[in-house]
């Protein structure tokens, strides 16, 4: 990760020179500017980390500056105010504006360099919250004690210690955002900014803007590579993106550099990037609509984030964790999940993954009622041809009789499966007399202590 670069704006060259031998020292990377026209110039050729800004200034003065910035970028750096001539006046429209802090000269070096670290630390953890809040992510990594999660985790959490690129491969919903987060996370680069681009949702018109960013006259915006300089860029279904936009990105990555549209300076970047896509990325590249460079680019250590189906065993903490979740987060009645209901949805196919899994918990809170949730209420949640007949082999075709006898059969081998073979708790699950369980087993030509491994 690299250091945080900070920008001296000051009309005095002996305090701009002395903050900047100071600043250097303690491996930060400096900036200076001596008057208004010199720092548009600076933020222009580079996005600082924090600015440290003069008021009295021979063209323009720091408060009229502060007042620019804040009004044309709401994502502007944290801008510490420095004065000799200071008022609480200065001071209160400082703050109003948006300054983190309000320094008197002469000034405390000691003091000086704390405010910086509690502004970067400050904004840090304000960029972080930010992002959580847009993603609604109850979970720092993914959920699950199966073998396939066990094996995912570790191998993020190793890939994480590194700078290596990584690609999330695997279907819709199974949390590939979640992954790209917790690489992050444990990254060296934790405390720079992690940046999501949601490749589906950038308008074409706008999507060369919003990534490489745009200066007009002594305006710039910055595109959402520059907000990623020092830390993670999250490059979400990138299968998705368009095949101009991705000839301009890989050359970008390639260079780890660009030019602004409508600049002429050439922007310097040191960014990691995760990408993710459902598709298979080589079909891509081999039908022609995926770039066979950017492939390579990003395809340094592929990951892939298993479906639901393939970690069943997991639904049932799953379930438990969305249900404490949604009861802490909307203020719902806690219900909790009968087994046949759990057994139900260990059962059912799960097209959409956790994603699905979450949603469906959500509903059964909102719209049922009572301490339990049952597996009929489930089935009419997962609508008709519910679980129990999911992947089980019925043909359809039979006469109703052979029929039901196919699926009466597949029902209790499967809760022989799901009960170690424990008869007694089948009848209880199915509704039954354990008897009645007995002549049917026997009828079906079912052999319970079989049926239960």
């Amino acid at each position: 990760m690299s250091a945080a670069h900070i920008l001296v704006v000051d009309d005095e060259p002996d305090i701009r020179e002395l903050i900047k031998e100071i600043l250097e020292d303690e491996q930060y990377v400096v900036s200076v500017a001596a008057n208004g026209a010199e720092a548009r110039q600076a933020l222009i050729e580079r996005r600082p980390d924090l600015i440290l800004l003069d008021v009295w200034m021979p063209d323009i003065d720091g408060i009229s500056l502060l007042k620019e910035w804040h009004e044309s970028d709401h994502r502007a750096p944290p801008v510490v105010v420095m004065s000799g001539h200071g008022t609480v006046e200065t001071a209160v429209e400082a703050t109003r504006l948006g300054a983190y802090d309000f320094l008197e000269k002469p000034l405390s070096m000691a003091k000086l360099l704390l405010t910086i670290r509690h502004a970067l630390d400050d904004d840090s953890l304000r960029r972080e919250n930010q992002g959580l809040r847009r993603q609604v992510q109850p979970l720092n990594r993914p959920l699950g004690k199966s073998s396939v999660m066990t094996t995912l985790r570790d191998q993020a959490e190793k890939v994480a210690l590194t700078d290596a690129w990584v690609l999330l491969l695997g279907e819709p919903g199974v949390g590939k955002r979640l992954v790209a987060h917790l690489l992050h996370n444990l990254s060296a680069r934790r405390k720079g900014e992690y940046v999501e681009v949601g490749v589906a949702t950038i308008v074409p018109a706008n999507a060369v803007v919003e990534l490489f960013g745009e200066e007009c006259g002594d305006k710039v915006r910055y595109g959402l590579l520059e907000r990623a300089d020092g830390g993670s860029l999250f490059l979400n279904e990138v299968a998705d993106m368009d095949f101009d936009l991705q000839t301009r990105l890989a050359s970008a990555l390639q260079s780890q550099s660009f030019v602004r549209v409508g600049g002429s300076s050439v922007i310097n970047i040191d960014i990691r990037v995760i990408a993710s896509s459902h598709k298979n990325l080589r079909e891509e590249v081999r039908v022609g609509r995926f770039r066979e460079d950017l492939f390579y680019l990003l395809n340094v250590v592929p990951v892939e984030v298993p479906a639901l189906r393939q970690h069943r065993e997991d639904i049932t903490d799953l379930l438990s964790y969305y249900a404490d979740f949604f009861v802490d987060s909307d203020a719902l009645p806690y219900r909790s999940f009968s087994l046949a209901a759990q057994n139900s949805l260990r059962n059912y196919a799960w097209p959409g993954n956790v994603r699905e899994l979450k949603s469906i918990v959500h509903r059964l809170l909102i719209l049922g009622s009572g301490e339990i949730i049952e597996v009929g209420e489930v089935d009419a949640v997962l609508g008709a041809g519910s679980s129990m007949m999911q992947g089980s082999g019925i043909d359809f075709d039979l006469p109703l009789r052979q029929a039901r006898e196919q699926f009466e059969k597949a029902y209790i081998e499967h809760q022989l499966r799901i009960t170690a073979g424990n008869v007694s708790q089948v009848a209880k699950l199915a509704g039954i007399e354990r008897t009645h369980l007995y002549r049917k087993m026997k009828t079906l030509g079912i052999n319970p202590k079989e049926s239960g491994k």
